[in-house]
Parts: C-alpha cells; structure tokens; sequence
C-alpha cells in the first residue's frame, strides 16, 4: 500500500490517482472514516482528468493506529508532509466534516504555491463546542455522550450514527441505504479506538477562526440546511464571513453525508467551482 511515513513514524495511507502533471484534488476525510468515504468524488474527478488523492488521517483507516499526535495540529502538519513527498502545486485540498477543520489549518499554514483553492463541505469551523466566546454551539455533553458512547459500545455506535442523523436517515421518507450504512461501520472499525476518541476533542473543540482568516486563496463553503452533525447556523454561517475571498453555497433539506447521499449535485458544483 502507498504510505509516508513522518517525522514522529506514523505511516499515513494514501491513494493518488491519475496523471501526475493534471491538477491535484486532495480530498479530507470526515470522522471516524478513511480515504474511502470519497469513492464517489475521486471516480468522477478521476473521468474529468484530474489528478485524485485522499489519504487516511493518522490512527484511521489503513494508516497507523496512533496513540498520540491525535490533534488539528498533527493532523495539518502530517498533510503538509504528504503535500511534500508528492510534490503538490497549486492543488485543491477539499475536506468534509472534520476533513473540513483539518483542510483549513493546513491551508492556512501552506507553503506559498502548494495551494490554489479550498473548499468545505458540511465543515466544523469555526468551532463547534458552545462557550463564552462562542455561546450559539453545541454543548460539551453532547461530545461527551460521543466519547461515552464509543467507550462503550464502539461497533453498536458505529452503526447508530450512520443509520440515523449523519446521512438524514432517520427523516420521514429518507431512501435508506444498508450499503451506505455498512461502508460507514466498515470504514470507522477499520481505524484506532483511542485515535478516533481523541479526534473528538480535535474535531469540536479546535478554534480555526484564526487559520480561516489567515486563508488568502479562494475558498468555497458547500452546507446542507439539514445538517445534523453540525448544524449550518453554527459553522458554514460563521465560517464563511470570517474568509478573505469565500463563496458560500447552501442545500436546502440535504444532510451531513450529502458527498454521498447527493454526490451528483456535490460533484457538479465542485467541478464548477475547480474549474472557475
């Protein structure tokens, strides 16, 4: 299998598809998945000559179950590394849901050049945990109930969040899908118990208001209003003003998973904007 390994010897995973001198999409996966959850986006980008590659963050999927390094700061610095190995120049880095937090402080830390555009989808800044400073998020029980809920039981949980909120599922007249489902168990059992629970400190307590700001290349923000991992009102309707030069594009009634759910609308509207 392709890895790097960095400096701390983590080997990170990773696919690279297509001709090497088209232009480079780099996808960011969502928690607890891997580099499969963007079977849809990298086989479409692939047929439109693009050069495709995702790669599973450190302690998911096929790379190395870590047991530190399991924060924004690693997880940016350990793209930064692969963005090195692989010789990326003027690449989109395109991240989901957690991909999204990681994408943003690894663009904002980019080598000049390395970057040309961004973009997140249903993305967790600038940052989910309600506090003082940020009063309209999500209360710190509800991650809590995330890190109980995996100590416990992780494979039951695996399958309760894919089956309802993460894809819309649990909606009234939701076309379910056990297939979907069950890539989503299979991609999250893959990876690191001890990983994935530190990864939910990362992914909902990590402030990236300042790396969104930091960001000169332009960046589009894609939010379904059905959100119900992280909801619209608290991230895209924040993150976006917070951007030098931001495009904000609802979905109305699409859910978190919508990469997936809605691939064909996600992926024509990414092409639009890549190519722009």
């Amino acid at each position: 299998m392709p890895t790097i390994t960095t400096r701390d010897g983590t080997e990170i995973f990773y696919k690279d598809w297509g001709p090497k001198d088209a232009q480079a999409l780099v996808f960011h996966h969502g928690w607890p998945l891997s580099a499969d959850d963007w079977d849809a986006q990298m086989l479409f980008f692939l047929g439109e000559g693009f050069r495709v590659i995702a790669h599973d963050r450190r302690g998911h999927g096929r790379s190395s179950q870590t047991a530190t390094g399991n924060e924004m700061d690693t997880y940016a610095a350990d793209v930064i590394e692969l963005a090195a190995a692989l010789d990326l120049r003027g690449a989109v880095h395109i991240g989901h849901s957690t991909g999204g937090g990681e994408v943003a402080r690894t663009v904002a830390r980019a080598e000049s050049g390395r970057v040309a555009k961004a973009v997140l989808i249903g993305a967790v800044p600038p940052v989910m945990v309600k506090s003082d400073k940020n009063p309209s998020g999500l209360p710190i029980e509800v991650f809590d109930g995330f890190r109980a809920s995996l100590a416990a039981n992780r494979a039951q949980f695996y399958y309760d969040v894919p089956a309802g909120p993460f894809y819309g599922f649990n909606r009234p007249g939701a076309q379910v899908s056990q297939g979907v489902i069950d890539n989503w168990w299979r991609q999250g059992m893959m990876g690191g118990a001890k990983a994935q629970y530190d990864c939910i400190k990362a992914f909902s307590e990590t402030d990236f208001t300042e790396d969104l700001k930091a960001i000169a290349v332009p960046v589009l923000v894609m939010h379904g209003t059905d959100d119900q991992i992280v909801p619209i009102a608290d991230s895209a309707l924040l993150a976006h003003p917070l951007l030098r030069q931001g495009t904000l594009k609802t979905y109305e009634g699409l859910p978190h998973g919508m990469c997936t759910t809605h691939a064909d609308i996600i992926n024509r509207d990414l092409l639009a904007f890549i190519r722009a």
